[in-house]
C-alpha cells in the first residue's frame, strides 16, 4: 500500500536527484574553466596547445559516464588526483625556470612550421651545464610535457563523470534532467564570467570547487577535508607568491601578483617590469631617458619635414610606453586600446610619465580589431605596439587574442581608419623573417604601395629562412603618405639615420646623415644606425585572411608537433576507455557520438565568428557559451513542449543550415550596421545549434541509459576537439564540412544502432 509519506519521500528524492544533477553540471563547467586558466598560465607551454585541458576534461568526463554504474568508484580519488596535478604543475614550472640545464623543445624553433612566443624563455636561456669540456643540455619534448598533463587530469575528472551520469541515471524525466544540466552548466559559465571580472584569484576557483564537490559525496569522509585543505594551502601560496624565475632581473625585489581576465600578472615596482604567465611581457620606460624606439616613428617624422602627428590611434597600449611617446612628440589626441584591464591599470597608477592621466588620452579598454570597426574616428597614425598576447583566445580553437589583427581584412580596415596622408606602424620582435615578409606583403596590398621597412640592430636584407629573435622590426605602410615618401628621399640623399640610447640626445639633432652625430661629447659608438632593409618574399604566398588568420604558421600544413599530439592524445584516449570503461560490455551510441563531435566544431565555429565580429575579449567569449548553451536550452524546451516524433526534419533543417554557414563567408556580416550585424550573425551561428539540440534532445529524452548515452556524446566532441586543427589547413569556414558529416553519420547511424529511435531518421 501506499501511503501518503511514501509518495513525500519518493517526490524527495526525485526534487534532490535534479538539485544534485544540477550542482555537479555547475560545478564540471566552472572547475573545466578554472583549470584551463590556472594550468595554463602555470604551465605556459599547455598554452601552445589547441585545446589539450579541455579535451582531457571531456574524456574523463566520458569515461566517468560511461562507467557510472559499473566499476571502481572514481569519486573518492577526485581530490587528491587534483592535489598532484597542482604540485606537478608548480613542480614543472618552479624547475624549467631555475633549473640550469633543462628546457623544453617547442617543435625546434630556430626553425620552426609554427611560431610560439614565448619560447625563447627556457631555462637560463639555452640552459647548459658541463660535461667534462663540453656544454650540452637536456631537451624535454613538449609533447611528453604535454600528455603528462593529459593523463592527470583526466584522471581528476573521470570521479565527476560517474557523478554526473549517476544523476542521470536517478533522474525519472530524462529531458528534464538534461535541462537541469544545461541549466547548472549556465550557472557555472556565469559564475566564473564574474570571477574573471572581479579578477579573483585561483584560491577562490578552487575553494568554490572544493566546497560544491564535498558536498556532492555520498560518503563524506574526513580524509577527504583534509586533501581539500591541501589543495587550498597550495592554491593560496601561489594565488598570492610570484615563485619568480631567475631570467627575472629583479625576481629578489618585491613583486606583486594579480590575476587578471587573461594572464597571471606579476610585476615588479622597482624596475616596473610587467611579467604574464611567467613570461617577460613589458616595462615601463621614462620616455625622456630610455626606449628611444617608442619615438622612433615620430622622430622619422620630425626630421624627414612632417608636421607632428595630431591624431594617434595605439593599439596594444599596455602600460604606457608608446603613449608616452606620442604625447612626448605634440600628439594632439591619442586614442589608447588595450585589451587587459590589469596591464591598464598598472600603467595609469605608476608609469613614471604618467601618459593615462593626461587629458589628450582616451582609454579603451577592448580588443583592437573591434575597435577599429566601431569608431568613425580618422588617425594620422595608427601603431600596433608590440602586439603578441602570448595567450590562446580560448581553449576551442587555435586562435591567438591577436590573431585577427594580423589579417588581409585587418590591414584593410586600418587603411580606412587613416587619414589621406597617415601612415600605420607596426614593430615586434618577429622571431623569423618570414613573418617579417607576410606583413610586408600584407601592407604593400592593403595599401597600394611598398612599405617602409627597418631594422634594429640593422641588416639590409631579411630573408624568409632569417631567425629575428632580438632584432626589432618597423614597419611603417601609407597609401600615397607623403611622409613615407619624405623619409625615403632623406634615405636615399643620407643613406643612414641615427639613433641615441638616450632620447635626450635625439631631441636637439636630425637623424638622417651619413655620419653619426657630434654632439655633447658623444662618441661614434654611442650611436645606431638606421637605415631601409629590403624584404625577401619569395616563396611567401599564403597571406592570412579573417578565414586563415595563422600569421605565425608558415604555410596551411598541421605542423609535426599538433600531429604528434594529436596522435598521443587520441591513442591516449582509446586505451583509457577501453582499459577504464564497459564498452567491452556496453556498446557505446555512436548516433550520440558523432552528434558530440559536431556540436564541438559549431562550438568551435561559433567561438571563432564572433570573435572576428565583437573582439576577441573575455566577456565576448563568455557571452557566446552562455548564449549556445541558452539555445541549446530552447531546443530542449521545444522538445519538451512539442514532443516531436521524426527527427529527419530537423536533421536536414541542420544540414541547411550548416551549409549556409559555409557557403556564406564571415567578411559578409562585417559589413552590416549595429543591430543588423548581431541579429544576422547571431541567426547564422546560432541556428544550428538550436536544431542540434532538438535531434540531442528527442534522443535523450528515451534514452534507456542515459549515463552511456551521454558518456557517447562526449567522447565525440573529443574527436571533434582533435579535428579542429584542420582548421590550420581548411580555414575555420570550412571546418564546418567536417560538421555536416558528422551529423550525416549520426542520421545514417540512426538507422542501424539498436539504442537509437525507432522514429529517427
Amino acid at each position: 500500500m501506499i501511503t501518503l509519506q511514501h509518495v513525500i519521500e519518493r517526490r524527495s528524492r526525485n526534487w534532490r536527484s535534479y538539485v544534485d544533477l544540477f550542482l555537479v553540471s555547475f560545478l564540471i563547467l566552472f572547475f573545466e574553466l578554472a583549470c584551463i586558466r590556472w594550468f595554463g598560465s602555470m604551465v605556459v607551454h599547455l598554452t601552445f596547445f589547441t585545446n589539450i585541458i579541455l579535451l582531457a576534461t571531456f574524456l574523463g568526463m566520458s569515461i566517468g559516464c560511461l562507467s557510472a554504474s559499473r566499476g571502481r568508484d572514481w569519486t573518492e580519488t577526485v581530490i587528491p588526483l587534483l592535489f598532484v596535478a597542482v604540485i606537478l604543475a608548480c613542480g614543472v614550472l618552479w624547475i624549467f625556470t631555475h633549473s640550469g640545464h633543462l628546457m623544453v623543445d617547442v617543435g625546434g624553433q630556430g626553425s620552426p612550421q609554427q611560431v610560439y612566443f614565448g619560447t625563447e624563455y627556457p631555462a637560463h636561456d639555452v640552459s647548459t651545464f658541463s660535461v667534462g669540456t663540453q656544454q650540452t643540455f637536456i631537451s624535454v619534448p613538449l609533447e611528453v610535457l604535454a600528455l603528462l598533463f593529459f593523463y592527470v587530469i583526466t584522471f581528476v575528472f573521470v570521479g565527476l563523470g560517474q557523478t554526473l551520469g549517476r544523476a542521470f541515471d536517478e533522474t525519472q524525466d530524462r529531458l528534464r534532467a538534461y535541462i537541469s544540466n544545461i541549466i547548472g552548466s549556465l550557472a557555472g559559465i556565469a559564475a566564473f564570467a564574474l570571477a574573471s571580472y572581479l579578477w579573483t584569484t585561483p584560491m577562490v576557483w578552487f575553494a568554490v570547487v572544493m566546497m560544491i564537490w564535498l558536498y556532492l559525496q555520498k560518503r563524506r569522509r574526513l580524509v577527504q577535508v583534509y586533501w581539500a585543505f591541501a589543495v587550498l594551502l597550495v592554491m593560496g601560496f601561489v594565488s598570492y607568491q610570484t615563485m619568480a624565475s631567475p631570467y627575472q632581473t629583479a625576481s629578489r625585489l618585491y613583486q606583486s601578483l594579480t590575476w587578471s581576465p587573461y594572464y597571471k600578472i606579476i610585476y615588479t615596482p622597482q624596475i616596473k617590469q610587467v611579467d604574464t604567465n611567467n613570461i617577460g611581457h613589458q616595462q615601463m620606460v621614462p620616455i625622456q631617458e630610455a626606449g628611444p624606439a617608442y619615438s622612433l616613428p615620430h622622430l622619422l617624422n620630425r626630421d624627414a619635414g612632417g608636421q607632428p602627428f595630431q591624431d594617434v590611434l595605439i593599439i596594444g597600449a599596455g602600460s604606457g610606453n608608446d603613449v608616452s611617446a606620442a604625447l612626448a612628440n605634440g600628439a594632439k589626441h591619442v586614442d589608447a586600446v588595450e585589451i587587459d584591464p590589469v596591464i591598464y591599470n598598472l600603467g595609469r597608477a605608476d608609469h613614471p610619465n604618467h601618459p593615462y592621466q593626461d587629458p589628450r588620452v582616451t582609454v579603451h579598454i577592448d580588443d583592437g580589431r573591434s575597435f577599429v570597426r566601431k569608431t568613425q574616428q580618422k588617425y594620422d597614425l595608427v601603431i600596433y605596439a608590440l602586439v603578441d598576447s602570448l595567450v590562446l583566445h580560448s581553449g576551442y580553437s587555435s586562435l591567438r587574442l591577436e590573431s585577427f589583427l594580423f589579417t588581409q581584412q585587418a590591414f584593410e580596415d586600418i587603411a580606412a581608419r587613416l587619414k589621406p596622408g597617415g601612415i600605420f606602424v607596426v614593430y615586434n620582435l618577429f622571431r623569423q623573417g618570414w613573418i617579417v615578409g607576410r606583413i610586408d606583403r600584407m601592407s604593400e596590398v592593403a595599401f597600394g604601395s611598398k612599405p617602409l621597412v627597418i631594422s634594429l640592430p640593422y641588416v639590409a636584407i631579411i630573408h624568409p629562412t632569417d631567425q629575428e629573435f632580438g632584432r626589432l622590426t618597423m614597419i611603417l605602410s601609407g597609401a600615397n603618405a607623403p611622409i613615407l615618401t619624405a623619409m625615403r628621399r632623406q634615405f636615399e640623399q643620407h643613406q643612414s639615420f641615427w639613433v641615441n640610447e638616450s632620447p635626450a640626445a635625439n631631441v636637439p639633432i636630425n637623424g638622417f646623415g651619413q655620419q653619426p652625430p657630434s654632439i655633447g661629447g658623444l662618441t661614434s659608438s654611442d650611436w645606431h644606425r638606421i637605415a631601409p632593409a629590403t624584404i625577401d618574399t619569395t616563396g611567401i604566398n599564403q597571406l592570412p585572411s579573417d578565414d586563415w588568420p595563422f600569421l605565425y604558421l608558415r604555410a596551411k600544413i598541421i605542423p609535426g608537433l599538433n600531429l604528434r599530439s594529436m596522435a598521443l592524445m587520441f591513442g591516449l584516449s582509446l586505451l583509457l576507455v577501453y582499459m577504464f570503461s564497459p564498452v567491452r560490455l556496453v556498446r557505446p551510441n555512436w548516433q550520440m557520438f558523432f552528434l558530440g563531435a559536431g556540436f564541438m566544431l559549431l562550438e568551435t565555429k561559433g567561438v571563432v565568428h564572433m570573435a572576428l565580429l565583437f573582439g576577441s575579449t573575455w566577456f565576448v567569449n563568455s557571452v557566446v557559451f552562455f548564449a549556445i548553451l541558452v539555445m541549446v536550452l530552447a531546443s530542449n524546451l521545444y522538445v519538451l513542449a512539442l514532443r516531436p516524433k521524426k527527427l529527419s526534419p530537423y536533421y536536414a533543417l541542420l544540414v541547411v543550415s550548416l551549409v549556409v554557414n559555409i557557403v556564406v563567408p564571415m567578411s559578409k556580416f562585417l559589413a552590416l550596421p549595429g543591430w543588423q550585424k548581431v541579429a544576422v550573425s547571431c541567426t547564422v551561428v546560432f541556428v544550428p545549434v538550436f536544431f542540434a539540440g532538438i535531434v540531442f534532445g528527442t534522443l535523450f529524452r528515451d534514452s534507456s541509459q542515459p549515463d552511456i548515452d551521454f558518456g557517447s556524446n562526449i567522447a565525440g566532441a573529443i574527436l571533434g576537439g582533435l579535428c579542429e586543427s584542420l582548421s590550420l589547413v581548411i580555414g575555420f569556414n570550412y571546418l564546418l564540412i567536417i560538421a555536416v558529416a558528422c551529423y550525416l553519420l549520426s542520421a545514417l547511424l540512426s538507422k542501424r544502432s539498436a539504442g537509437a529511435l525507432t522514429a529517427a531518421v
